[in-house]
């Protein structure tokens, strides 16, 4: 899956990312309303900074992920431009200093998914993790490309699944173990479900 990304065109990257930000604003249109944080675009994933702007031009707290230590959750600091940034796990900028907050919504990466809704990642089982050991659970959303969707990842008892995700394509939602289309008429009625 990786491979096949890596080999995606700028311009078709460009294209998705803009139609994954269309899809996130339309879907959860309340995601300027709190904290949400998101990953810092590694090797062609989607990139979410320019979603970020927007939705920090509109009140939102914007955070990125910090590996505190290996099989331990990670912690969420704000992070705009202008914040320190330090250089961690493969090389991935992240806040240097600051307090940690909690995340209202989390766009999560996805080297692959399934129709179920997991997800695989790099193996390091940070999000499982820190999703798992999250008191108030943030809204989950996974994304990714059409072009990653498999079969199965066949998820281990560990594997945390997407509340949402959301590909090029549009927004799937997770309702009795499987993925769905989410409408955004749908979306609206859900505007303040965290």
């Amino acid at each position: 899956m990786v491979t096949a990304r890596l080999a995606l065109p700028p311009a078709t990257l460009e294209a998705y990312r803009s139609h994954i930000d269309r899809h996130i604003e339309a879907g959860f249109p309340d995601l300027h309303a709190g904290v949400v944080a998101f990953c810092w675009p590694y090797r062609n994933e989607y990139d979410a900074r320019f979603l970020a702007r927007r939705l920090r031009e509109r009140g939102a707290v914007t955070a990125l992920p910090v590996v505190v230590a290996a099989r331990t959750p990670l912690v969420f600091r704000e992070w705009h431009p202008g914040v320190k940034l330090a250089r961690g796990v493969y090389d991935i900028p992240y806040p240097a200093e600051g307090p940690a907050v909690h995340p209202t919504s989390v766009l999560v990466p996805m080297n692959a998914f399934d129709g179920a809704g997991y997800r695989l990642g790099y193996g390091g089982g940070f999000f499982d993790r820190t999703l798992a050991a999250l008191v108030d659970r943030p809204r989950v959303i996974g994304v990714s490309y059409e072009l990653a969707r498999i079969p199965t990842i066949r998820p281990q008892s560990w594997d945390v699944p997407m509340d949402f995700v959301v590909t090029e394509r549009g927004v799937y939602v997770r309702r009795n173990g499987r993925l769905v289309t989410f409408s955004a008429r749908e979306s609206s009625r859900r505007q303040s479900e965290p």
